[in-house]
């Protein structure tokens, strides 16, 4: 993606201003767990590879990993969730923690669990581990309405500072469509308010802007987009109607991304960087963090969504479930 020099300035002045924005986050917080080991051999109670594990991490995930890389842009953040009093909950407030990212509104709830995607990864010697299996581990029933507004009401507070509100959606109850309308009755002040959401899209109104990728838009519509930007420009105008929406944000894998405003306006963005993706574990998650944060310091639509294409570019390169910092949005920025 070539950069004209006057748009570089000023992507790059906002970049820094990110420190004086606060981001408010509500969502399903997630424990991203990787297990990497040495495959040894095949096992002979049954014919699966033995692992010899070496080593077991666990980070952030879903709202959480949104909240990740807020705090690697060095901004200001609160961020409201539940996780279950067990080692995943445990592990991604420690990782919270950390990063300097203040729990005190993150619900502990004994008898849930946190939901946790675990990632078996094994090679041979020294060679790259490859994804052999992933366990999902979800809580059996979605967090009560009272328990989810009771997590929305803890962040009213802090919009009195807050300089945009971003919901991560999931589908594990944390938040919803209608939390995000009660906030916007509660709080008249503009505040740019994004959403990402897995399966929730066309409920989430009124709001600002959502930022899907291609499939789940093809899954609202069950149609297929493939190469045809007619059909999806046409997609993206019902949504943007359908939602009263100011801008949809479309990431398209190795195609890119697509902006589509209200007023009419369509940018589409080629793929920032190589197409050789590493992982695109969580690139979602990132580019809603920057775009979101990029709104925050009052940046156009365009070049929110140019930011956010740049750091998604930059996170596929990373194994797992990755960050983009400051520095390293810069750099690209100014050298691209």
């Amino acid at each position: 993606m070539d950069i004209a020099a006057r748009d570089r300035r000023s992507l790059l002045a906002l970049i820094d201003q990110f420190p004086r924005h606060t981001v408010v986050v509500l969502g399903d917080l997630v424990a991203d767990e990787y297990v990497r080991g040495e495959i040894s051999r095949v096992s002979r109670e049954a014919p699966v590879l033995i692992l010899k594990q070496r080593e077991k991490q666990i980070v952030p995930g879903g709202g959480g990993n949104a909240a990740n890389n807020l705090a690697a842009l060095e901004c200001r953040l609160r961020v409201a969730g539940f996780v279950g009093e067990d080692e995943p909950g445990e592990a991604l407030l420690a990782c919270f923690r950390e990063r300097g990212i203040a729990t005190d509104r993150i619900l502990r709830l004994p008898d849930c669990v946190t939901p946790a995607k675990s990632r078996i990864l094994g090679g041979l010697g020294h060679g790259h581990a490859q994804q052999i299996v992933r366990v999902d581990r979800e809580p059996a029933l979605p967090l009560l309405p009272r328990l989810r507004r009771q997590l929305t009401g803890s962040v009213l507070p802090e919009l009195e500072r807050a300089s945009a509100v971003l919901f991560s959606d999931y589908g594990y109850g944390s938040t919803a469509p209608q939390e995000a309308q009660w906030i916007r009755s509660k709080w008249r002040r503009a505040l740019p308010v994004t959403a990402d959401a897995r399966y929730n899209l066309m409920k989430y109104r009124n709001v600002t802007a959502t930022t899907p990728n291609e499939p789940e838009i093809e899954v609202v519509f069950s149609t297929r987009i493939g190469n045809d930007t007619d059909l999806l420009c046409r997609l993206a105008a019902r949504v943007l109607r359908t939602c009263a929406l100011q801008a949809l944000l479309v990431t398209r894998g190795r195609e890119g991304m697509a902006l589509f405003e209200q007023r009419g306006s369509q940018h589409f963005l080629p793929i920032f960087g190589s197409d050789q993706v590493a992982d695109v574990t969580g690139a979602g998650d990132t580019v809603i963090a920057v775009f979101t944060l990029a709104l925050a310091a009052r940046a156009s639509f365009l070049h929110a969504a140019m930011l956010a294409n740049c750091a998604g570019g930059l996170v596929v390169m990373k194994s797992g479930t990755a960050t983009v910092t400051r520095h390293e949005l810069r750099e690209a920025i100014r050298n691209s």
